[in-house]
């Protein structure tokens, strides 16, 4: 159970966690599939069935779900050029319909807590999202990929996040849809973390703090 006058801080994803959108996934792997193709000399869905196979081999290897970015760069591409894809070939707008419930509870929490977004998206896309959303100005920091080219989970953009916001591992709430990725690192560091698959689980927050 989580313990509001515990809690300093707030680290939010983005992708999955603030909104949920099929169909944006769905352009963004289309996208990623492209660039796979073109990286293996291949059509688009076949470029999209080799990084789909090569996830879950490496997953299982790892023992860890994998992201789209570690299959990139074992494909031979890099992160760089798949997210110079993303912010010029993707509209999160035409895509994305925000959840009127969303800004309302960032609100208030920002209010209480000190908010940051960390998201494995770029620049680019972070800010149309985040404008799609309502949510410009909801963050007082806001960090992407660009900032560190490490995508999450990465231990020393963690250890980063949690220097820099000045507060013991124990007091720094993570929020993310996605365990592995967004929230696994932080737990084992000590931080409380929740999972929201949801924007009806994310909801519940408000309740639990």
């Amino acid at each position: 159970m989580l313990r509001g006058a515990e809690i300093k801080a707030i680290v939010f994803d983005l992708d999955g966690t603030l909104y949920v959108s099929e169909p944006f996934e769905q352009v963004v792997w289309q996208s990623a599939a492209r660039y796979a193709g073109d990286l293996l000399g291949v059509s688009a869905d076949e470029g999209g069935r080799q990084i789909t196979a090569l996830r879950q081999r490496l997953s299982e290897e790892r023992g860890t779900l994998q992201t789209l970015a570690v299959a990139i760069e074992v494909m031979g591409g890099t992160v760089p050029d798949l997210h110079r894809r993303f912010a010029a070939e993707l509209e999160p707008h035409h895509h994305i319909e925000p959840d009127p419930r969303v800004g309302p509870l960032v609100e208030s929490l920002r209010q209480r807590y000190t908010s940051w977004l960390l998201t494995n998206n770029n620049r680019t896309l972070t800010d149309k999202i985040l404008a799609t959303l309502g949510l410009e100005s909801a963050f007082e920091r806001v960090i992407t990929i660009n900032d560190t080219w490490r995508p999450k989970p990465d231990e020393s953009v963690l250890d980063e996040v949690l220097e820099a916001l000045g507060h013991g591992p124990e007091q720094v709430l993570f929020v993310g849809d996605r365990y592995d990725i967004d929230l696994r690192l932080p737990a084992e560091r000590g931080c409380p973390v929740l999972l929201t698959k949801t924007v009806d689980e994310l909801m519940a927050l408000s309740a639990l703090l």
